[in-house]
């Protein structure tokens, strides 16, 4: 398992030998440090933790946390591993390779305050015959119980949630720019953080 930190830099697409076109997703993942491991006596639990980035006006508990590393990480997130890695340690594309499966983890783009049709895919009552009952959520419940049970979808805040998708396969790496390309979207907006982790 090799963790890592990058940045979504947006969709395009490539082509295989045979001309098939693929689309992919570009992931600026700079080089990564291990800040701080977790151990099952002392912690209990086991875990790497890695930073990415270089902090501009690092506080003092982030200096004395990264105490001993050539400067202080702006990110750090924390990955449950019982691989061995050593403070200091450097991870970079390079411990990847091409058809390797990703687990991604990302904030999905926030939509706001929707409705049901857009926020569950709910169906649209009649357009016609003098229907007042376009978009709207219709019943909540029947009269008893005199309450709205769990679960009923309706209106509400919508996006934004941390979302996770797996067997994500490598399609190529660029070493010198730091550059991974996998297949398909992943969740976020341009610019946002991106866990990979190796299957």
């Amino acid at each position: 398992m090799t963790p890592l930190l990058g940045y979504k830099l947006g969709m395009t697409r490539v082509f295989s030998q045979t001309g098939e076109m693929i689309p992919v997703t570009a992931i600026q993942a700079d080089p990564c440090v291990v800040t701080q491991i977790r151990a099952t006596e002392r912690d209990g639990y086991q875990a790497v933790q890695i930073g990415t980035g270089a902090a501009r006006h690092p506080k003092k508990p982030q200096v004395g946390h990264t105490k001993g590393l050539q400067a202080t990480p702006q990110v750090l997130r924390e990955f449950r591993t019982e691989a061995d890695f050593a403070v200091g340690q450097e991870l970079t594309v390079a411990n990847l390779s091409i058809g390797d499966r990703l687990k991604l983890t990302g904030v999905s783009k926030g939509k706001g305050f929707q409705g049901v049709i857009k926020r569950h895919g709910a169906k649209r009552g009649p357009e016609t015959h003098g229907s007042d009952h376009h978009r709207a959520p219709g019943s909540s419940g029947s009269m008893f119980p005199q309450h709205v049970l769990k679960g009923k979808i309706a209106p509400g805040r919508m996006g934004g949630d941390q979302v996770t998708v797996r067997k994500v396969e490598v399609v190529d790496i660029l070493h010198d720019q730091n550059l991974i390309l996998v297949k398909g979207p992943v969740p976020g907006s341009r610019g946002s953080l991106i866990s990979l982790v190796t299957m």
